[in-house]
C-alpha cells in the first residue's frame, strides 16, 4: 500500500509537469482561461489514475448537495491528519506547501473551463446557449446563497453593516436639505438673482440624478462596496470645498459635483445591504434601514437651527473674502459622508457581487466572514461554516490585445472602453423582454411618486411662506403727507409705508430698516449713517443737500428719485445677510424637523409589516391614503394647519417609498440589480425638478392644481403598483 502511495504521488507530479508545459504552450494562443484549462487538465489526469486504482484508492465522497458540503466522513478524515488535494505536499516549482490556503474546489470547474477556454481550433459557444446557461447558473446560485444565508444568521454582521450602510444613507438625506436652508442666507452674501436662486435650487437634483444612473450602473461592474466609497468620497470633497468658495458660479459647480456623489447612495446602499439579508428578514431591516433618510432630515434640521442664526460665527479677510455662519454649516453636512467612508473601510464586499462575477474563493471567505462573527456574538465560536464549494456564474471574458509593448495610457483607455460597453450591454438589457414590462411599470410608479412626493414637499414650505407674508403684510402701517423735522432716529424702522412725507434737517444713524417704502416723499438736508436694510425702497422721492454716509442705501434702493446736491460716501459693498428672516429662518427649521421626525410611526409600520402583508399591498395602499389625504390640503388656510397637513402626508407616504425600495431590490438580478435601481432612481430626481417646477408656480395663486395634480399621480401611481409582481418570499435573483 506504501509503495502504490508513493507512485500516486509521483504520477500526480508527473501530471502537474505536464500541465505546465500545456499552459507555457498555450498562453501564446489563448490568453484568458489558461489557469481553468490546464487545471481541468490535471484533475483529468488525476481522475483516470483513480479509475485505475480504485480498489486501492477509494474516493471519500463529497457529501450532501452534490459537494457543496462538507459530509461525515471526509471531517473523520480532516481530524486524522489528512488532508485535501488542494493542500496535499510541496511543489517546488510553486512553491506551494501543505496546509497552505489554495483556494476552494469548485465543483462546478470542469463546465466553466470547457465553456469558456479552448485548445487550437475551438470556438466558444452559442451565445444564445450560453446566455441560457448562465441563467441557470444564476437560478442555482440563488437558491444555495439562500441557503447559504440562513446558515450564516442574522446578527452583529448585519447590524453592523445596518448602521454602517445608514451613515450613507443619512449623508444622502442632509443633501436634500442642505441648499434650501443656506439659500436665504446664501442669496445676500453671494448677490443671487430670483434666476440664480432658482438655479441653486434646482442643481442638487440635477447632480443625484446623474449620480444615480452613472454609479448604480458602475456597482454592477467594479463593486457594491468600491463604488460607495468613490461616490461618497467625491461628495465630502465637493461638500468641504463648496463651505469656503466665495463665487456663485463655483458654489453652484461644487453643490453639483456633490449632488453626483451622493446620488449613487440609494441605489447602491440597498443593493449592497440586501445581499446579506435571508428572504425572512429582508423586507423588514430594508424598511429600518430606510429610517436613516429621516435621521438625515433631522440632522440638517437641527444644525441648520443652531448654527445658520449665529451670525457672529464668522469672520471675513477684507471685502473680497467672507466666512458666514451658513458656511459652518454646510461643513458639518459633510460630517455623515465622512463618517460613512471611515466605516465603510472595515466591511467587506458584497459576496454575492464576487460570485456572480466569478470570483468563488473571495465569495467565499466573506460569506465565512459572516457566519463566524454572528455565530461567535451569540455564543456559539465552536460552530463551522459548513459551504465548501459555492455555485458561481459563468463569465464571458473579453480578449483583449495587452501586449508589451502598449502604453499605459494605452492600457487604461482599453479598460475604460471595454467598462463603459459593459455598463451600457447591462442597461440595455433591463429593457429586454424578459424585463420589458416590469422596468417600464417600475418607471411610471417612481415617477408619479416622485412628482406628487416632492412636489407637495417643496409646495407645504413655500405655502407657508406665502401665508407668513400675508399675514406680516396685513400688519403694515401707513402713513401719508407727514412731515418731520429735526428729529433723531436710531431705532428700527419696520414694515411701515410713508407717502407724501417732507423729512427736513433729520438724521437716521445706526439703524436697520426692515420693509420699509417710502413714496413721493422730499428728504431736504437729511443725514443718513451706517444704515443696514432689508426689502426697503424708496420710489419717487427727492433728496436735497443730503449726505449717505457708510449705508447700502445706493443704486437699487432708490428707485426713480431725483438727488439734488446730494453725496454718498463710503458705500458698503457687497450684499449682506437679510437680518429680517431671523424668525422666519427658525420657523423653516422647525417645520422641516416637524416634516421629517413625523415619518418614524409610518417607518416603524412598515417595518413591521412589510413581510406580513406584502410589498405591493404596502405600496397600492400607502398611495391610496396619501392620494386621499391631498384633498385636506384645500382646508390649510393657516400656518398651523398646513404644518400640521405636511406631517400627515409625510408620515402616510413614507410607508409606500419603503416597499418601493423594497421592490426594487427583489425585482431584477443581482448584476443588474443597482443598474435598475439607479436608472430608476435618476428618473426620480427628473420627476421631482419638475414636480417642484410646476407646484411652485402655483404658490399664491390657486391649491387646485397642485391638490389634483398630487392626488392623480398618487392614484396612477397606485393603481400601476397593482400590476407588478409580489416578491415576498422569494429568494434575491
Amino acid at each position: 500500500m506504501e509503495d502504490g502511495y508513493q507512485n500516486k504521488t509521483a504520477f500526480i507530479k508527473g501530471a502537474k509537469d505536464i500541465a505546465k508545459e500545456v499552459k507555457r504552450q498555450a498562453a501564446k494562443k489563448v490568453g484568458r482561461g489558461v489557469d481553468k484549462m490546464t487545471d481541468e487538465y490535471s484533475k483529468r489526469s488525476y481522475a483516470r489514475f483513480e479509475e485505475n486504482d480504485d480498489d486501492d484508492y477509494p474516493v471519500v465522497p463529497g457529501g450532501q448537495d452534490g459537494g457543496y458540503y462538507r459530509g461525515d466522513s471526509q471531517a473523520a478524515n480532516d481530524e486524522e491528519g489528512g488532508h485535501s488535494d488542494s493542500t496535499e505536499g510541496h511543489d517546488e516549482d510553486d512553491e506551494i506547501y501543505e496546509g497552505e490556503y489554495q483556494g476552494i474546489p469548485r465543483a462546478d470547474s470542469s463546465k466553466a473551463a470547457d465553456g469558456l477556454a479552448g485548445g487550437d481550433g475551438q470556438q466558444f459557444r452559442d451565445m444564445a446557449q450560453f446566455e441560457g446557461e448562465r441563467r441557470k447558473d444564476q437560478e442555482e446560485l440563488a437558491q444555495q446563497y439562500e441557503t447559504i444565508l440562513q446558515e450564516c444568521g442574522h446578527g452583529k454582521f448585519q447590524w453592523t453593516l445596518y448602521f454602517v450602510l445608514g451613515l450613507a444613507l443619512m449623508a444622502d438625506g442632509v443633501e436634500i436639505f442642505v441648499v434650501g436652508f443656506v439659500l436665504p442666507s446664501a442669496e445676500k452674501d453671494m448677490c443671487l438673482s430670483e434666476e440664480s436662486k432658482g438655479m441653486l435650487g434646482l442643481i442638487v437634483y440635477l447632480g443625484m440624478m446623474v449620480g444615480a444612473f452613472v454609479w448604480g450602473g458602475l456597482a454592477d461592474r467594479i463593486g457594491r462596496r468600491q463604488s460607495l466609497l468613490i461616490c461618497l468620497s467625491i461628495n465630502s470633497v465637493f461638500s468641504f470645498f463648496s463651505s469656503f468658495v466665495q463665487g456663485y458660479s463655483t458654489f453652484l459647480l461644487c453643490r453639483l459635483l456633490s449632488g453626483v456623489g451622493i446620488g449613487g447612495s440609494i441605489p447602491i446602499v440597498f443593493s449592497y445591504y440586501s445581499e446579506f439579508l435571508a428572504q425572512e428578514k429582508r423586507g423588514e431591516h430594508l424598511s429600518w434601514l430606510c429610517m436613516f433618510w429621516m435621521i438625515g432630515g433631522i440632522y440638517a434640521s437641527a444644525m441648520a437651527w443652531a448654527i445658520i442664526p449665529h451670525y457672529g460665527w464668522s469672520f471675513q479677510m477684507g471685502s473680497a473674502y467672507q466666512f458666514h455662519s451658513w458656511r459652518v454649516f454646510v461643513l458639518v453636512c459633510a460630517f455623515p459622508s465622512v463618517a460613512a467612508i471611515a466605516s465603510l473601510t472595515t466591511m467587506p464586499e458584497s459576496p454575492r457581487f464576487f460570485l456572480e462575477n466569478g470570483k468563488h474563493d473571495e465569495g467565499w471567505m466573506i460569506l465565512k466572514q459572516v457566519h463566524d462573527t454572528n455565530m461567535r456574538a451569540k455564543g456559539h465560536p465552536e460552530k463551522v461554516f459548513s459551504v465548501t464549494t459555492i455555485k458561481t456564474v459563468k463569465q464571458m471574458d473579453e480578449l483583449v490585445d495587452m501586449g508589451g509593448d502598449i502604453s499605459t495610457l494605452r492600457r487604461y483607455k482599453l479598460k475604460l472602453t471595454s467598462l463603459f460597453h459593459q455598463v451600457r450591454s447591462n442597461f440595455l438589457a433591463i429593457f429586454n423582454p424578459e424585463y420589458r414590462r416590469t422596468t417600464f411599470m417600475m418607471m411610471a410608479v417612481w415617477f408619479t411618486m416622485s412628482f406628487s412626493y416632492y412636489g407637495l414637499t417643496v409646495w407645504f414650505p413655500d405655502m407657508i411662506k406665502y401665508i407668513q407674508k400675508q399675514e406680516y403684510a396685513s400688519r403694515t402701517k401707513f402713513f401719508t403727507k407727514e412731515r418731520v423735522e429735526h428729529v433723531t432716529f436710531n431705532f428700527t424702522l419696520e414694515n411701515q409705508v410713508h407717502r407724501q412725507g417732507q423729512y427736513f434737517n433729520d438724521k437716521f444713524i445706526n439703524l436697520k430698516m426692515k420693509s420699509m417704502v417710502f413714496e413721493d416723499s422730499v428728504f431736504e438736508e437729511c443725514y443718513f449713517e451706517d444704515i443696514t436694510s432689508s426689502r426697503s425702497f424708496f420710489r419717487n422721492c427727492t433728496f436735497i443737500a443730503t449726505l449717505f454716509y457708510n449705508t447700502d442705501l445706493f443704486q437699487n434702493r432708490i428707485i426713480n428719485s431725483k438727488l439734488v446736491n446730494s453725496t454718498f460716501l463710503h458705500n458698503k459693498e457687497g450684499c449682506l445677510l437679510d437680518f429680517t428672516d431671523d424668525n422666519n429662518a427658525y420657523m423653516i427649521y422647525f417645520v422641516s424637523f416637524l416634516g421629517t421626525l413625523a415619518v418614524l410611526p409610518g417607518n416603524i409600520v412598515s417595518a413591521l409589516l412589510m413581510d406580513k402583508i406584502g410589498r405591493l399591498r404596502m405600496l397600492a395602499g400607502s398611495s391610496v391614503i396619501s392620494c386621499v389625504s391631498c384633498f385636506f390640503l384645500s382646508f390649510g388656510s393657516t400656518e398651523s394647519g398646513m404644518i400640521a397637513l405636511l406631517c400627515l402626508f409625510g408620515g402616510i407616504s413614507i410607508a409606500s417609498w419603503n416597499a418601493l425600495d423594497v421592490l426594487t431590490v427583489e425585482l431584477y438580478p443581482s448584476d443588474k440589480r443597482t443598474t435598475a435601481f439607479g436608472f430608476l432612481n435618476a428618473l426620480c430626481k427628473l420627476a421631482a425638478v419638475l414636480g417642484i417646477s410646476i407646484f411652485q408656480s402655483f404658490v399664491g395663486i390657486t391649491k387646485a392644481v397642485p391638490i389634483l395634480f398630487a392626488a392623480g399621480a398618487l392614484a396612477a401611481g397606485s393603481f400601476l403598483a397593482l400590476k407588478l409582481p409580489e416578491t415576498r418570499g422569494q429568494v434575491l435573483q
